[in-house]
C-alpha cells in the first residue's frame, strides 16, 4: 500500500487546487459516478457561491441577513430535529408553543394563555392558512343559511404575490384595490365598496410590499362595522402582518391593528423578516380556537404519538423556531424596540439625504410603517437615466436597490425602494449615499441614450 500511495487521486497532503478533483470539471447536471474529496468539493462549491451578491448589501429583501453567533450555534445544534415530530422532540415542540403564546400576548389575543396558532415556513404559508380558515368558515355560514357557496371573493389592498397564489389555488376571486394618485394603500371606503355576501374576508396589510406603508386596520374595521349594521353581513378581517406584526408592537404600541379589534380573526407574520430570526420561519395565530375550522386540523399518530397538524408543510427543521425563541428571550421588548427604532432612524435619514440630491421625490420615508423608503424621479426634470439604469449602476458597487413598476392603476409609475434591516448602520448608509452621488455623476457624464423608459416596467422581486 505504501508503494501505491502516489496513485491515490486526492491525497490528504495535496493542495486543494493541485488535486485531481480540482483539475477537472465536475459534473453539474448529473450525479458523478464516484466519490470526491470532501475538502475539494466544499471549496469548489464555496468558490462558486462567491458569484452571489453580498446579502448585507441586498436592500431589496425584507428578510434577515445578519445573525448573532449564538443564533448560528443554536441552529447547528438543532438542524437535525424535525419540528413536526413532537413526540420525539417534545422540548422543541414546547418551545414552539411558547413562541405562539408570546405572540398571542404581543398581539393582544383575548385568550393568550390558551392561544391557537402554529409556526410555518414563512409568512406566505401562514397567509395561506389564514385565507383557508376564512374560506372554510364562509362556506359553513353559507351552507348553514341554505345559500350557495360557489363564488367566494377576498378583498385586499395592493398585495404580495402569496395572496394571488391563494386566490388562484383555491378558486377565490381576488378583489384587489388598485392604487390611485396620492393613495397607495387600502382604506375603509375602498374596502367596503368591494364587499358583498360572497366576501370571505378583508385583508389589510401591515406594511405594503410596494411602499412599506401600514394599511389602516382600525379604519377598515370601523367601515365594516357600519357595513354590517346596514346589511347584516359580518365580514371578518385577517391582518397580513408579514412585516408590521413584529414592528407595530414596539414602535407604535397604541396603534389598533391586532386582536384588540374584535373583527380581526387571524394574523400572519414572518419571523425571518422583522422578527429577526433566520430564513425559514413564519407564524399564524387565530383569535379563538373556533376561528380555526376543525376540518383543517389533521391528527397524526405515525410518528410515535398523537398530535394535531394544521400546516401546509410537514417535515422541516426546528432550528429556525429555536432561533426565534432565542431572540424573544435575548432581546425582549426593549431589544426589539431599540433595533427597530435604529432601523427607522436610518430609513428617515436616508430619505432626507436622498431628497437633498434634488432628482428624487420621496413617496414614503419610513416614519410610520416599515423601516423603508421609496421614491420616484421628480417630474419636470430631464433625467439622464431611468430608475432601472440607476439600480443597474448601483449593482457595480454591490448594492441591490430595486426599481419596479407599481400595480394597477399606477402601472406606468416606476419607483425605487430600500429596506433598512438589522445590521444596517449609519456608516453603511453614508457609503450608500456616496455611491448614489457617484452614480448620478456617472450618468451626467455618460447619459443613457437608449435606456429603458419608465413606462416599460420591469421585474419585481419580494424577498
Amino acid at each position: 500500500m505504501l508503494h501505491k500511495k502516489n496513485t491515490v487521486g486526492d491525497r490528504i497532503d495535496d493542495d486543494i487546487f493541485a488535486s485531481a478533483d480540482a483539475s477537472t470539471q465536475l459534473p453539474k447536471y448529473k450525479m458523478p459516478d464516484g466519490q470526491h474529496d470532501a475538502r475539494v468539493v466544499h471549496r469548489l462549491v464555496a468558490d462558486e457561491l462567491l458569484l452571489d451578491g453580498n446579502s448585507r448589501q441586498n436592500l431589496a429583501t425584507f428578510c434577515q441577513t445578519w445573525l448573532e453567533p449564538e443564533v448560528v450555534n443554536l441552529m447547528t445544534q438543532t438542524v437535525d430535529k424535525n419540528l413536526v415530530d413532537k413526540d420525539e422532540y417534545p422540548q422543541t415542540a414546547e418551545i414552539e408553543k411558547r413562541c405562539v403564546h408570546i405572540l398571542a400576548d404581543l398581539w393582544n389575543a383575548p385568550g393568550a394563555s390558551n392561544a391557537t396558532g402554529t409556526s410555518t415556513t414563512g409568512s406566505s404559508e401562514a397567509a395561506m392558512l389564514g385565507g383557508m380558515a376564512l374560506l372554510w368558515r364562509w362556506r359553513e355560514r353559507r351552507e348553514a343559511a341554505g345559500k350557495p357557496a360557489e363564488k367566494p371573493n377576498l378583498v385586499t389592498g395592493p398585495v404580495q404575490v402569496c395572496w394571488h397564489k391563494f386566490c388562484r389555488y383555491w378558486g377565490v376571486e381576488l378583489r384587489e384595490i388598485p392604487m390611485e394618485n396620492g393613495r397607495y394603500i387600502m382604506n375603509g371606503e375602498e374596502a367596503v365598496k368591494r364587499c358583498d355576501e360572497n366576501t370571505i374576508g378583508v385583508v389589510p396589510t401591515l406594511g405594503v410590499t410596494f411602499t412599506g406603508q401600514f394599511e389602516p386596520v382600525k379604519e377598515v374595521s370601523d367601515a365594516l362595522d357600519v357595513f354590517e349594521a346596514k346589511t347584516g353581513l359580518g365580514i371578518p378581517i385577517h391582518v397580513d402582518g408579514a412585516s408590521g406584526g413584529f414592528l407595530a408592537p414596539f414602535l407604535q404600541p397604541d396603534l389598533l391593528w391586532d386582536f384588540r379589534l374584535p373583527r380581526v380573526k387571524s394574523i400572519n407574520a414572518s419571523g425571518h423578516k422583522f422578527g429577526l430570526a433566520p430564513l425559514g420561519v413564519g407564524w399564524i395565530l387565530w383569535r379563538d380556537a373556533e376561528d380555526l375550522p376543525e376540518d383543517l386540523v389533521f391528527r397524526v399518530n405515525y410518528l410515535g404519538g398523537d398530535m394535531a397538524d394544521f400546516a401546509l408543510n410537514f417535515s422541516r427543521p426546528g432550528s429556525q423556531v429555536i432561533a426565534q425563541y432565542y431572540n424573544f428571550l435575548r432581546l425582549g421588548r426593549e431589544g426589539y424596540h431599540n433595533i427597530h427604532s435604529a432601523c427607522r432612524d436610518e430609513a428617515i435619514y436616508l430619505a432626507q439625504e436622498i431628497e437633498k440630491l434634488g432628482l428624487f421625490e420621496i413617496i414614503y420615508d419610513g416614519s410610520d410603517g416599515i423601516p423603508a423608503l421609496c421614491w420616484k424621479l421628480k417630474d419636470g426634470i430631464e433625467h439622464p437615466f431611468s430608475l432601472f439604469d440607476f439600480a443597474d449602476r448601483l449593482r457595480v458597487r454591490g448594492w441591490q436597490v430595486p426599481a419596479y413598476a407599481l400595480p394597477a392603476n399606477l402601472q406606468d409609475r416606476v419607483i425605487q425602494r430600500i429596506l433598512v434591516r438589522h445590521g444596517f448602520s449609519r456608516d453603511m448608509a453614508d457609503l450608500l449615499l456616496d455611491d448614489f452621488r457617484r452614480t448620478i455623476a456617472h450618468f451626467k457624464a455618460h447619459p443613457v441614450q437608449t435606456s429603458m423608459t419608465e413606462k416599460e416596467g420591469g421585474g419585481f422581486k419580494h424577498g
